[in-house]
């Protein structure tokens, strides 16, 4: 799996980011998992073509015990679990997927 992580975070970093991620509206059905929605004009083709049925489209992030964050560079529909449109991040996702993430992180005033 391709991936995007933020190491050696402090504990209070971390409860400062989840507690923005879910006040934003990102948590997951699981403790530590947040779902990023891709901009829908970052969708490429098939993706968009599978909106209605697999959308909305997400990256996961994934808050990891001893101060990590970890990002999928994988965009995957929130609707099935298998399906064509499932595919890593062009270029354009990931970079403004990971400048998300980076500015989230700036705009609490965490070093890293």
């Amino acid at each position: 799996m391709r991936s995007y992580q933020i190491e050696d975070l402090t504990e209070e970093s971390i409860r400062r980011i989840e507690t923005r991620l879910t006040e934003l509206g990102l948590r997951g059905s699981l403790d530590g998992i947040y779902y990023l929605p891709v901009p829908a004009e970052l969708l490429d083709a098939e993706q968009k073509a599978h909106v209605e049925t697999c959308g909305p489209h997400i990256m996961a992030l994934e808050v990891i015990d001893g101060g990590r964050l970890k990002l999928e560079l994988l965009v995957r529909g929130r609707g099935p679990l298998r399906c064509s449109c499932i595919a890593y991040a062009t270029p354009a996702q990931r970079e403004r997927m990971i400048d998300f993430l980076d500015q989230l992180i700036r705009e609490l005033d965490i070093a890293v």
